[in-house]
C-alpha cells in the first residue's frame, strides 16, 4: 500500500491511496485541473484511478470530483444524503456508486470501511481503507468535531493514520475569523485542535503502529512546527519513534509505502546464538 496526500488543509483536500493495481482518491477538493496537475507531480495518470471515495459535502472534499468523474470515467463513492448535497456538481453524466456505513465495500484491492464522524456537515464519514492483499490498515479521518467511542474503534490497529490537526487553540481564538467562525470550528461539530489531535494519536498509538500524519491544517489558526511538536510529544511519551508528518495545502507530501513503515515499526528479533 502507498499512500500520497496530494493536499490538505481549509481550501482543499485530496489522498492518494494505491494498493498492487488499484488507485483512488479520498475526496477531490481541488479544482478539476489542479488535481491533474498533484497527480502529475507524482507521477500519476487520472485514467489509471478506479474511484473517488467522498467523505462529506463540503467544498473543501469535493471541488473537482464531478469534473474529474466526467472527464475520466472514474467512479464516485458516496452516501446517497452526500450525493443530494452535492447534486450542483453533479450532471448525471458520472458514473454515482452510493454506499452506506453499515458496511464495507471493494474497490479492487483497496477495502473501505466507512464511519460517521460528528461534523457539521449533511452526511459525515470517515474511512479506513484495507489492502486485502497485505492486510495494511489505513485511517483516514480528518474533519472530526470529537471522536467519538465508534471513531476510536474504527481507528485502532492502523499502520498509517492520517489526522486533522486543524488548529491551536490559542491562535484560534486570537485570531481573525468572527466569533461565529471560532465557536463553529472549536465546538464539538467542528475541528479537532492540535491537543485533541494529540490525545488521539495517543489513544490510538500501538506498538505496530508505523506512521501519524497531520492533515488539514487551517493556515491562520495553526503552524505546522507547532502541531508535529505538540503531537509528537505525546507519542514520544509512549516510547513512539515511528513517521510523523505534516501535510501541506500546496503540494503532495513524498509518497508513504506503508509497509516499508510496518518493516520499521517491527521489534527487533532476539537473536539466538
Amino acid at each position: 500500500m502507498k499512500v500520497t496526500v496530494l493536499g490538505s488543509g481549509s481550501a482543499g483536500n485530496s489522498i492518494l491511496v494505491e494498493a498492487g493495481d488499484t488507485r483512488i482518491l479520498v475526496d477531490a477538493g481541488f479544482s478539476g485541473r489542479d488535481i491533474e496537475h498533484r497527480l502529475e507531480t507524482v507521477e500519476v495518470d487520472p485514467t489509471s484511478l478506479n474511484g473517488i471515495v467522498i467523505t462529506h459535502e463540503h467544498g473543501d472534499h469535493t471541488r473537482g470530483m464531478g469534473v474529474l468523474a466526467r472527464r475520466f470515467g472514474i467512479p464516485l463513492h458516496l452516501t446517497p444524503i452526500t450525493r443530494e448535497a452535492c447534486a450542483t456538481l453533479l450532471t448525471g453524466a458520472e458514473e454515482v456508486r452510493t454506499y452506506s456505513v453499515a458496511a464495507p465495500f471493494r474497490i479492487g484491492a483497496l477495502e473501505v470501511s466507512p464511519f460517521l464522524t460528528i461534523h457539521d456537515a449533511a452526511d459525515p464519514v470517515a474511512v479506513t481503507l484495507r489492502d486485502t492483499g497485505s492486510g495494511l490498515k489505513l485511517g483516514i479521518a480528518t474533519d472530526l468535531g470529537r471522536p467519538t467511542v465508534a471513531v476510536r474503534h474504527a481507528l485502532a490497529g492502523c499502520d498509517l493514520l492520517i489526522l486533522e490537526a486543524n488548529h491551536d487553540e490559542a491562535m484560534l481564538w486570537n485570531g481573525p475569523y468572527p466569533w461565529s467562525v471560532k465557536q463553529r470550528i472549536a465546538s464539538s461539530h467542528g475541528h479537532l485542535s492540535n491537543r485533541a489531535a494529540a490525545e488521539l494519536a495517543a489513544e490510538l498509538h500501538h506498538p505496530a503502529l508505523g506512521g501519524v500524519v497531520l492533515a488539514h491544517l487551517s493556515d491562520r489558526c495553526n503552524d505546522p512546527a507547532l502541531a508535529e511538536a505538540v503531537v509528537g510529544e505525546a507519542l514520544e511519551a509512549l516510547g513512539y519513534t515511528g513517521l510523523l508528518l505534516v501535510a501541506g495545502q500546496d503540494e503532495p507530501i513524498e509518497p508513504i509505502d506503508v509497509a516499508e513503515l510496518r518493516e520499521r515499526s517491527r521489534p527487533e528479533q532476539l537473536q539466538l546464538f
